[in-house]
């Protein structure tokens, strides 16, 4: 988790867009939203996040093969505190590990 969100930046994530789909409602949380294609508009009033997303060519290290997703974020109407306030959520919700 970052200490700041800027109001525009891009991802890349280790995931198919079937996962990120799976993923993406329980990170949203209560906010609504609607998706179109590859982008989703959610409502975080007083304003707006816009996420777009485009499948990238895998990352290969050695016989390993992981998916990537570039998704691009996009805040609108919404102070740090309250950028801050939702991605926290949503970087809870999306982090993904092993061990």
């Amino acid at each position: 988790m970052q200490s700041s969100y800027e109001e525009r930046f891009q991802r890349d994530m280790g995931c198919t867009e079937a996962e990120w789909l799976g993923w993406l409602p329980a990170a949203i949380g209560e906010c609504a939203w609607r998706r179109d294609g590859s982008s989703v508009q959610v409502d975080i009033p007083p304003g707006h996040l816009h996420l777009q997303w485009a499948p990238q060519p895998p990352r290969v290290i050695a016989l390993m093969r992981m998916p990537v997703l570039r998704v691009s974020f996009r805040f609108e109407g919404l102070d740090p505190a309250q950028r801050y306030a939702f991605m926290k959520r949503f970087d809870l919700y999306m982090q993904r590990g092993g061990g």
